[in-house]
């Protein structure tokens, strides 16, 4: 496998990216006290930052591998919309499939770091259904947002963007058009994603979507599983994250479950995002499962060493991969 020539040929890419958008807002600070006012940690602030999360974050995330993104979503009539579309233009990402809504808000989630750690996290958010203005508007669009694309992602953080009809229309407009789709799910919409290309929830999401809060991840459970997802949707490839047991990938003719790197884990925020981008990637690629599966999963690991919700440096998830071949 030549990773180098793999790697390269991603900025040929064009990836159709549609979900949840949000601005994420950091209070960076130092704690070496205890308020005086109730039990809690004073934060001696030290700088501010804003940054692209959510969907947004995957499509930076496709572009710092080398990919041309489009981002599909909607935000609000705000000011919290305002700065999110400075933070597009500040990171050359167009706003060409932004909608603003007024019956909806910017989401904007603030975390407070202290000392590295994150002590807490306030979320500004309406997460009801779009509207049939709106969704009607999106569907419409559907066919000339995807003249030229690649491969599509569903990134979904339950915030209302994405709605039954304009998931079931996006993923047929795709599949007549033969181009693939990739879905990183969450609770509200988990059954919805028919006939998708790759399904990748984590195993939390996994097991609230098919209601088995007991499941176990072991390789006789997770095939069950699968099983199951398979009968009520009909994808073709079925990706679980697993935190600390690593990722598992399967198809209707192979299956592999490859274990986590050794890392020193400073932040699980944004991973997701990382995994389901390089398995995008990899998908329009027309890379072998096992491979999906291997690149994505050091994706995810190496975005957890970093404080924050950051894109991955490719780079790094080159050097690594070529090192894994030289061992």
């Amino acid at each position: 496998m030549n990773y180098s020539e793999i790697f390269d040929s991603f900025s040929k890419l064009k990836v159709l990216v549609v979900g949840d958008v949000m601005v994420d807002a950091y209070y960076f600070g130092k704690v070496d006290r205890i308020s005086p006012e109730a039990p809690v940690p004073v934060v001696a602030l030290q700088r501010k930052e804003n940054r692209l999360g959510g969907a947004a974050n995957v499509a930076l995330n496709v572009k710092s591998m080398g990919a041309d993104a489009v981002l599909c979503s909607v935000v609000g009539e705000d000011a919290e919309s305002a700065m999110f579309l400075e933070l597009l233009k500040q990171n050359n990402l167009t706003d060409k499939g932004i909608v603003k809504s007024k019956s909806r808000i910017t989401t904007v989630k603030t975390r407070v770091i202290g000392n590295n750690h994150q002590m807490l996290r306030i979320d500004q958010e309406v997460t009801q259904p779009l509207d049939a203005e709106a969704e009607q508007l999106f569907c419409d669009k559907i066919p000339e947002l995807l003249e030229g694309i690649n491969v599509v992602i569903f990134s979904d953080y339950d915030k209302g963007v994405l709605t039954e009809k304009l998931i079931s229309t996006m993923i047929a407009e795709a599949n007549k058009r033969n181009i693939p789709t990739i879905v990183d799910p969450k609770k509200r919409n988990f059954l919805n994603y028919k006939q998708a290309t790759i399904f990748k929830p984590n195993l939390k999401e996994l097991q609230e979507g098919l209601k088995l809060l007991e499941l176990n991840p072991t390789t006789e459970n997770i095939d069950a599983a699968l099983a199951e997802l398979k009968k009520q949707l009909g994808h073709d490839i079925s990706m679980v994250t697993l935190s600390e047991h690593g990722i598992y990938i399967s198809d209707d003719t192979q299956k592999h479950h490859l274990p986590a790197h050794i890392r020193h884990i400073a932040d699980v925020s944004g991973a997701g995002d990382s995994v389901v981008s390089v398995a995008a990637l990899c998908l329009a690629s027309s890379l072998p499962i096992r491979e999906i599966a291997y690149l994505s999963n050091l994706a995810g690991g190496i975005v957890c060493e970093e404080i924050g919700v950051v894109p991955i440096n490719k780079e790094k998830l080159l050097q690594e991969a070529l090192n894994s071949i030289e061992a």
